[in-house]
């Protein structure tokens, strides 16, 4: 089977969100077990960005709805003719232990990592172009030096109070990813439209390109209809609107 690149949209802000949560703890677990100074800075540019998240929106409730929603929908499902009762109470066990760990949070989440004064001082200069270099803060050029094992102590640490929730993120993620089979279309001189009438609201739009395809893909839309077009990259100026017939493969993620 062909390999494809995945381009993902989501179609309301909580999903936006969530994937921007799930980027980040992907650097995150990319750049933490790499030693070198380097990359402990860009697993530190990961966490402080996952704490500037948590800090705009009660994002606990967020959370907690999507989990509910989800148990309910499946728990519906639970009482049709055909289904895998073990993969089933697989999921709703994962859903209902994923609930009971984000309840337990104390508080707003990331409230104690926004009270760390070290992590606050880092985030300030960061927004500076060159603002978290040696003299600006040394601390940080004091703890980059330290060995590694310590550092790594140290982020696990930081990172254990969002453990819960990036568990969360990533198992809504999967279901939501895996609700609906791709489907071959072909995008008419390069545009593909569609409208979305689902009993249960859209959650995210998935198109497959194979790799090494020429094109890449520019998503828009909302829970009722969303649009596909499909650009040329060129190496200077603006990509271009690509005029070919082009097959793909498209999931309507709906859960």
């Amino acid at each position: 089977m062909t390999h494809l690149v995945i381009y993902e949209h989501p179609l309301n802000e909580r999903i936006r969100t969530f994937l921007r949560l799930e980027h980040l703890f992907l650097q995150i677990d990319h750049f933490l077990p790499l030693k070198d100074a380097w990359s402990n800075r860009t697993t530190i540019n990961g966490l402080l960005g996952t704490i500037s998240i948590f800090s705009r929106s009660d994002l606990k409730t967020e959370i907690l709805k999507e989990l509910e929603r989800h148990t309910t929908n499946l728990e519906r499902i639970r009482r049709q003719p055909g289904v895998n009762m073990q993969a089933l109470g697989q999921v709703l066990d994962d859903l209902e232990q994923a609930i009971h760990q984000v309840y337990r949070l104390d508080g707003q989440i990331g409230k104690k990592l926004r009270e760390n004064e070290f992590l606050t001082a880092i985030m300030q200069r960061s927004s500076i172009p060159g603002g978290s270099c040696n003299f600006d803060l040394p601390q940080y050029h004091y703890w980059l030096n330290q060995p590694y094992e310590i550092r790594r102590n140290q982020m696990l640490e930081w990172l254990q109070e969002l453990n819960p929730v990036r568990e969360a993120i990533i198992l809504l993620l999967n279901l939501i990813r895996t609700s609906n089979h791709p489907v071959r279309e072909q995008a008419k001189e390069g545009f593909f439209q569609k409208s979305l009438e689902t009993p249960s609201p859209a959650q995210m739009i998935r198109v497959g390109l194979p790799e090494g395809s020429s094109l890449f893909v520019e998503i828009s839309g909302n829970k009722h209809r969303f649009s596909i077009r499909f650009l040329e990259a060129v190496d200077t100026g603006r990509p271009v609107a690509s005029k070919q017939n082009v097959d793909f493969m498209l999931t309507s993620c709906v859960l």
